[in-house]
């Protein structure tokens, strides 16, 4: 090792190279150094392995099957006597040959640190936004998102927590602690709390439940102000993302609305919104599991519709249990059906219902684990494929599968794979009743309408009421402007119908 532009450095390369080719055991490894640094560097050499050297350049040996460090032989001249006593070999490098190469060998090692700056410009990290980052979501999700579980070991991340200026406090307590961790997958943390500068280059945002300032005085309060701060959302959204963004909304306070208002207001980003359903997934996991008495992740496809963080249906009907102890036993991959173990279908149809339909209700808070893992689950997913043949949950824009409403974001089994979801359209026996279908749809209308200003109350839905006219009207609008939008490249001389059918 020796200054770039070092004769003597030179000549022992040339040296050991001869040596090399002509010798079947012996190895050599150059480092060349900046002549402006190389001082440096080699003291600190030399106090780390405790030699004394203080010329350019240092040559050891390194016996690689006895461990321990290195052998100090010197500089060149030790090297060429080295050369010369063990294997009968000398240079015959002339004094201007050597200050020729010097050169050459400066101008190399230039180019190759400037090459290697511009491969580190090249690889930037995988930028992750961060909302309502205060909060115990947030705190447990940055572990995970770190530990290289979701994005892969290899990708490199750069967290940015985002909140208001009043968090400044415990934003820098997470951006501490997340430090801490020592990560190899975490490049950088930083805060923000000035909302033009938010998002700025995300690749990956994740909108956790906001916080609300104002005291909230009504459900149509609450519903209503979700909007303002959706709009501020999209519009940073379409000013600062990256282009292919990755944009996914966790929690457990209008998860599907405030999908759907930021696909409204970021537009360019609509087909890559969308909301995670398998923290509601996990809840009824957990409920069968107690009852069968087994883990909850021994139970799989169980499939959340509707209203995430509201109205919904859980669907049993595919859901299977895994590794259940009973006289039928199989191999890993044997499965049974939930419904055929649960004998107890008073329990299914009454205390199951009520306990799910009390965790989920509107507004209710997950557990900041809960809500960590299903978020950090849903990308992983959404980044790696889900599991072969399994289905998962998650809150989508309705194209009218299922006979859902289009235009409104509606929990529906999915896959995940080559970086995007696939709605289960082909799944059998996962009909829902008309009436099921109406209160689940009707809720998230409902909810759309009052975030907008175009439905002054909202009215829980009850079977053979008859609702106002106006909130139909409104829900036709709703889906014409979905069907317009979907076919806005359709020739005006090609006529189409549009047909909207009310049950009472």
């Amino acid at each position: 090792m020796g200054e770039a532009d070092c004769p003597y450095y030179a000549k022992a390369e040339l040296l050991a190279d001869y040596l090399q080719k002509n010798l079947p055991d012996f190895r050599i490894h150059k480092i060349t150094q900046h002549p402006d640094i190389w001082e440096e560097w080699l003291k600190d050499l030399c106090k780390k392995n405790r030699w004394s050297h203080n010329k350019s350049p240092i040559i050891w040996r390194e016996l690689l099957d006895r461990g321990g460090k290195g052998l100090l032989l010197g500089g060149y001249n030790e090297f060429l006597e080295h050369a010369q006593l063990y294997y009968g070999v000398t240079s015959s490098m002339t004094t201007e040959l050597m200050k020729r190469v010097a050169q050459e060998n400066l101008g190399t090692h230039i180019e190759k640190e400037l090459e290697k700056e511009s491969l580190k410009g090249l690889v930037n990290p995988l930028q992750v936004w961060i909302t309502s980052a205060s909060s115990l979501a947030c705190y447990h999700l940055i572990p995970i998102l770190t530990s290289g579980e979701v994005f892969g070991p290899q990708m490199e991340i750069s967290i940015n927590l985002f909140d208001n200026k009043h968090t400044e406090e415990k934003l820098i307590s997470h951006k501490q602690e997340a430090e801490d961790l020592a990560s190899p997958c975490l490049q950088s943390v930083s805060i923000c709390t000035q909302a033009e500068e938010a998002f700025h280059g995300a690749h990956v945002i994740i909108i956790l439940d906001d916080h609300v300032d104002k005291e909230i005085n009504s459900l149509e309060d609450c519903i209503r102000s979700r909007a303002p701060l959706c709009q501020l959302y999209g519009s940073l959204i379409e000013k600062n993302a990256h282009n292919f963004a990755k944009i996914i909304v966790g929690g457990k306070t209008f998860v599907n609305l405030k999908t759907a208002l930021l696909m409204k207001y970021a537009p360019t980003f609509a087909h890559n919104i969308i909301a995670v359903a398998l923290g509601v997934e996990g809840q009824a996991k957990a409920a069968l599991a107690r009852k069968l008495k087994i883990t909850p992740s021994c139970i799989k496809d169980v499939i959340i519709w509707g209203n995430i963080s509201g109205n919904n249906y859980v669907d049993l009907r595919k859901a299977k249990v895994y590794r259940y102890e009973s006289a039928i036993w199989g191999p890993p991959h044997y499965s049974r059906p939930v419904l055929s173990l649960l004998f107890d279908r008073e329990w299914v149809n009454r205390e199951f219902v009520v306990s799910l339909k009390t965790l989920t209700a509107t507004g209710r808070q997950f557990g900041g684990m809960l809500a960590a893992h299903s978020i950090a689950t849903t990308l992983k997913y959404w980044c790696h494929g889900s599991p072969p043949g399994e289905i998962v949950s998650l809150g989508v824009l309705s194209e009218g599968q299922f006979g859902i409403p289009k235009g409104i974001v509606f929990s529906m089994p999915v896959k995940f794979e080559n970086g995007t979801w696939v709605v289960l359209t082909d799944l059998k026996n996962t009909e829902i009743s008309q009436q099921v279908m109406t209160r689940m749809a009707n809720d998230l209308i409902q909810e759309q309408l009052v975030a907008l200003g175009e439905l002054a109350n909202f009215q829980p839905y009850q079977s053979g009421n008859l609702l106002d006219m106006k909130f139909y009207r409104a829900a036709i609008k709703i889906v014409l402007k979905y069907v317009l939008k979907q076919n806005h490249y359709l020739n005006k001389s090609n006529p189409y119908f549009i047909t909207f059918q009310v049950n009472y």
